[in-house]
């Protein structure tokens, strides 16, 4: 079957279902009915529907299954081949249907002649309330072409069953929850803040009431009117300078109106209203299509784009809909916390930041554009929390607290009382900080320790003499490169990096050059091998650079010529063996002599470091250190390398603490070979900006912390409180013969000596 012979067979079965929804017959004829116009438009043996009724999916209509099977089998969410298409949402297509792991034969059926098997999931506003399935006696898999019509078939049938009155409205557990009791709901910590309101539902998607066109040509009509409306709002978007010149969320915009003008988008959706559908049913089959492929990536920066479309797409049903009614247009009465599955960044920019509090998302990711252009808004954001949207009611109170990566339901009048206190001491700790912003971090006694910012964006720099902070020990260069479409030119990085360096005044920069590449992937950067299995460690960051060598010698001259005049701290990621430092070293001075042969102005100084990430180079690190001029550690990536235990995996990133000895030792061997070295070392990662954690770091004999800005303050003071001579000493007593739990060994002796421990 060609593409448009699917297009023709889906017309034709439309054309049949239309007149079938319209005929004055119960539901179960109709759905007799339909199986017959499936399975004789697509030449297919066996055509079956089945319903969830009560939490079982039963058999409703076949066409080719014995007769009496139907209202008799019945499968359990989960159970056999349709069980699993109705719990997770996904299609099957197979040319061996017992083949499969969670095939379940049911004899009543008769269905042991057939081999091939394919099912779509049917699909009511974001749920799954049945299953359409086919079947072949010739063990074959089903054709891309023969997968779309089914699809298209399957968002009309919902649209039939949903008018039949057929849909299973019954409570789900979840919603059985859904009364009015206090609920204390987590996530994860995406823009740390804590805020109150009352929930407001974004609500960006529309639900369709109709699904075949009367008249393909005037719903093509529609569709390229909202597309024009659609694009001017985008433009209009993209030109607003909420933010001043410049800045990644500008470049988050520009990928977001790129995805607005794509003709490949325009062309499927038209190509699904030839096939017989509305406006708006063809902008949610293809969104139907992209969501299925966004479940088949890993790739998080892919799936971020996928949700760019996605938010393109329900502004688009919105438009031609005529159902404009989002809070954002609506507007936002009371102080609110907006709740939603997932959000795209101009969604979240048409929001009134006076009374936009906070946002809990059902997804989202830290590197999600969204979360990029929340930060820049300076808006707490929460996320990957299950079923919120089931889980409340509009207007219920919310007490967001993405610091503890909490959101409270319905609160209590203890659970006020608890969050108000806390906002209560933060509010105080923030005064107490502000009026410590300018005191040097000075131990007890008398030992001035560095303490430098962690920053990634250019509006990051501020923070820098807001927080009071020494300068910017780790700048990730890798930002602008994650939220751009294409390759960043050699004069957009050079300007990012001039105003990086304009913004910091007299205070140091330390760039690192690009960690991109494994679990950082670009689209614009994909190579032909297979898919990595432990992306951390494989082809990233300096890896990756030093293969891909023209990248790395435009970002060296982006660097060399924005700091003209001034002093370039360059830091290369991933070194495993001094080879590869001799080598990015050697491309950035091969490209400042040719910028010294045509006369540009250079930097005064160059100083190269690197960062020790991975354990083998501690191993060689006598051999490197005489060429250093500084080192990092990398306690992220050191420590899931140490402990063999993935960050990102839920099951394991917390399984090993920070404060457990076998890390505090090797810590300690580094700071003592580099010291005796002279070389200067700081400690980059979330450890050195947990209070705790930094002190333990300076019992060690650190002296220079790069942290997230927001820590700052408490990091400050809780080294001015501390004798960091006398913590050296214990620390030693303590790595020789370990206590059995040392963090609490730690927290007394804090409290025992009065240490800021906030």
């Amino acid at each position: 079957m060609s593409f448009s012979e699917a297009t023709a067979s889906s017309r034709e079965i439309l054309t049949g279902l239309h007149d079938v929804m319209a005929s004055r017959t119960h539901a179960q004829a109709k759905l007799n009915r339909v199986v017959e116009i499936i399975g004789e438009a697509l030449s297919s043996e066996v055509c079956s529907i089945y319903l969830l009724r009560e939490g079982v999916l039963e058999l409703y209509a076949t066409l080719g299954l014995n007769q009496d099977a139907v209202h008799v089998t019945k499968l359990a969410l989960g159970e056999g081949l349709v069980g699993v298409i109705a719990k997770t949402g996904r299609i099957l297509n197979l040319d061996e249907a017992t083949s499969h792991p969670d095939f379940a034969y049911k004899p009543e059926t008769g269905e042991e002649t057939y081999h091939s098997f394919a099912g779509i999931p049917i699909i009511h506003r974001e749920r799954t309330v049945g299953v359409l399935s086919v079947q072949h006696a010739d063990p074959r898999p089903y054709r891309d072409v023969e997968i779309e019509a089914l699809q298209t078939v399957a968002m009309v049938l919902a649209e039939l069953i949903a008018n039949a009155e057929l849909i299973d409205d019954s409570a789900t557990d979840d919603e059985i929850a859904r009364q009015t009791e206090a609920m204390h709901l987590t996530g994860q910590k995406l823009v740390v803040g804590m805020a109150s309101g009352v929930a407001v539902f974004h609500q960006p998607r529309v639900n369709i009431e109709h699904t075949v066109a009367d008249d393909v040509e005037a719903e093509r009509a529609r569709v390229y009117a909202a597309f024009g409306k659609m694009r001017e709002q985008i433009d209009t978007l993209s030109n607003q300078a909420e933010f001043g010149a410049g800045g990644e969320h500008k470049d988050v915009l520009e990928t977001y109106k790129m995805f607005a003008y794509d003709e490949g988008w325009s062309r499927r959706i038209n190509s699904a209203i030839d096939s017989g559908l509305t406006a708006e049913a063809a902008i949610e089959r293809v969104q139907q299509r992209t969501r299925a492929r966004m479940h088949e990536i890993d790739d998080p920066l892919l799936a971020e784009r996928m949700h760019d479309l996605e938010d393109l797409a329900n502004r688009l049903i919105r438009i031609v809909s005529g159902q404009l009614g989002t809070a954002a247009q609506l507007g936002l009465r009371n102080d609110s916390i907006l709740i939603a599955r997932n959000l795209g960044p101009a969604e979240l920019l048409e929001y009134d930041r006076r009374r936009l509090k906070g946002v809990v998302l059902e997804e989202g990711s830290l590197t999600a554009h969204v979360t990029i252009v929340a930060r820049a808004m300076g808006v707490p954001v929460l996320g990957r929390v299950a079923n919120i949207r089931r889980l409340i009611h509009e207007n219920d109170e919310l007490l967001l607290d993405v610091e503890d990566g909490s959101v409270y339901v319905r609160p209590s009048g203890t659970m006020i009382e608890v969050f108000e206190a806390k906002q209560a001491r933060l509010k105080e700790k923030r005064a107490e900080f502000e009026a410590q912003r300018d005191a040097a971090p000075e131990t007890q006694c008398g030992k001035r320790l560095k303490v430098m910012v962690n920053a990634g964006l250019r509006e990051d720099v501020a923070a820098v003499n807001l927080a009071g902070a020494d300068g910017i020990g780790l700048f990730r260069t890798e930002f602008q490169f994650l939220v751009s479409a294409t390759l960043p030119r050699r004069d957009a990085q050079q300007k990012l990096y001039t105003d990086v360096l304009d913004a910091s005044g007299d205070k140091p920069v330390i760039f690192r050059t690009l960690d991109i590449g494994g679990d950082k992937a670009v689209p614009y950067l994909r190579t032909e091998t297979s898919k990595e299995e432990n992306p951390a460690m494989g082809w990233r960051a300096l890896r990756l650079s030093l293969d891909r060598e023209g990248l790395m010698k435009v970002q060296a001259r982006a660097l060399i010529e924005a700091a003209a005049g001034k002093t370039l701290n360059v830091m290369f990621p991933m070194v495993s063996e001094p080879w590869e430092f001799d080598e990015a070293r050697a491309l950035f001075e091969a490209q400042r002599v040719w910028l010294e042969d045509r006369h540009h102005m250079l930097p005064h100084d160059i100083r190269y470091g690197c960062m020790l990430e991975v354990p083998a180079l501690a191993e060689i690190l006598d051999q490197l250190l005489p060429r250093l001029d500084f080192l990092s550690i990398g306690t992220n990536d050191l420590t899931q390398f140490l402990f063999a235990a993935d960050r990102a995996d839920p099951r394991i990133a917390d399984r090993y603490d920070w404060l457990s000895p076998a890390i505090l030792r090797f810590i300690r061997r580094i700071v003592r070979e580099t010291t005796a070295a002279g070389v200067p070392t700081t400690i980059c990662g979330e450890m050195g900006g947990r209070p705790i954690e930094a002190m333990a770091l300076i019992g060690l004999g650190v002296e220079q912390l790069s942290i997230t800005p927001a820590a700052v303050g408490s990091i400050k003071a809780m080294i001015r409180s501390l004798d960091a001579e006398q913590l050296r000493g214990r620390m030693d007593e303590w790595l020789a013969e370990p206590p059995p739990d040392m963090r609490q060994t730690l927290l007394d002796w804090a409290e025992q000596r009065s240490v800021a421990i906030a």
